[in-house]
């Protein structure tokens, strides 16, 4: 436990959000509690995290986020800790929840200078049903600026998807935004578009199709 690294979560207290300040000192070692000297409130150390009221280990949670993460069957984790499908189900939405908060706090601040980003979706089929997940990453540092689902391909999918990417980009910072030629991007965040050609022979490509996979399709759209 360390008190420097911690700040007061109480909405009320004048200290609260300020770190190293020396305002929090460690209440419970044992049950890893907090004090603000300042509100004299304590909170636990699992506070504003995926693992806040739970009792299990924080070990185990990790183990099972992890495999989930990686693809592994619920029902695979169920079997080989014992534990109840309910849970393995309540701690995947924990994890999705914090990720998306850790997100929105760190990437989705307007500070990043993305210039080249790429947007593609993924069509997944279920057993009664078909989604689509929008994608996009920061070309340079391979950083995933944001993912949106969707039951339909459409252009809620496309404008919600570019909302995230604005949210990380920097104000007026030029964008090179590449797609796979869908034109709701284009219409959504595009000035033009520089058409793809295809022929025998890299003579025959376009600058910048290196950017791509050879014989996929691609649309190159500026925007500010």
């Amino acid at each position: 436990m360390e008190p420097s690294e911690q700040f007061c979560p109480n909405s009320t207290c004048c200290a609260r959000g300020q770190i190293g300040q020396g305002n929090i000192v460690i209440h419970d070692r044992k049950r890893q509690r907090y004090r603000c000297k300042i509100c004299q409130q304590t909170f636990s150390a699992r506070r504003g995290t995926m693992f806040e009221g739970l009792r299990t280990s924080t070990e185990l949670v990790v183990i099972v986020v992890t495999l989930l993460a990686f693809g592994c069957p619920v029902q695979a984790i169920v079997q080989a800790y014992g534990l109840d499908e309910r849970t393995v189900a309540s701690w995947r939405e924990r994890a999705g929840a914090q990720c998306q908060r850790v997100h929105q706090a760190i990437v989705e601040q307007g500070q990043l200078e993305l210039i080249h980003v790429q947007v593609d979706e993924i069509r997944v089929k279920a057993r009664s049903m078909v989604a689509w997940m929008g994608l996009a990453m920061m070309v340079s540092t391979r950083l995933w600026l944001g993912g949106v689902v969707s039951r339909t391909r459409d252009t809620s999918l496309a404008d919600r998807l570019l909302q995230q990417v604005r949210a990380c980009s920097q104000a007026a910072c030029a964008l090179l935004v590449c797609t796979d030629g869908w034109a709701a991007y284009v219409r959504r965040v595009g000035v033009y578009e520089i058409p793809v050609r295809h022929g025998r022979g890299r003579e025959q490509e376009p600058l910048g199709q290196e950017l791509t996979r050879r014989g996929n399709s691609m649309a190159t759209v500026a925007c500010s």
